[in-house]
């Protein structure tokens, strides 16, 4: 079953639900070797929907001391399907990190449009 590392709203109990029909159980971990940084929500129905301006990225620095703390999730491949129809929405794509505990999983990084 995939790994699934996150560090934003997929976090949320209301989006795990209205995402995966259910609650996701997870432990903390860390996204060695990346910043948090923030993306602007330009749709006003989005920001209305969700009640925030921002999106949480992750931006690559290569500092072996910058650390993203989240919470990885181990998923189904159609709840994959699910994330992945989620984050697209957002410009988000699919990359493959090794976290501090030395897992690999599946982390959304913003693509800039």
């Amino acid at each position: 079953m995939p790994l699934l590392f996150s560090y934003g709203t997929l976090q949320r109990e209301d989006v795990q639900r209205s995402t995966f029909g259910r609650l996701l159980h997870g432990q903390r971990d860390e996204l060695p070797r990346y910043e948090p940084s923030r993306v602007a929500i330009e749709d006003p129905e989005v920001v209305a929907a969700i009640g925030m301006t921002h999106h949480a990225n992750v931006t690559f620095n290569g500092r072996d001391e910058s650390r993203v703390p989240g919470m990885v999730f181990e998923i189904t491949t159609a709840e994959l399907e699910r994330v992945e129809s989620y984050e697209v929405r957002f410009s988000y794509r699919r990359i493959t990190a090794t976290l501090a505990s030395g897992r690999e999983a599946i982390v959304y990084t913003h693509t800039p449009g």
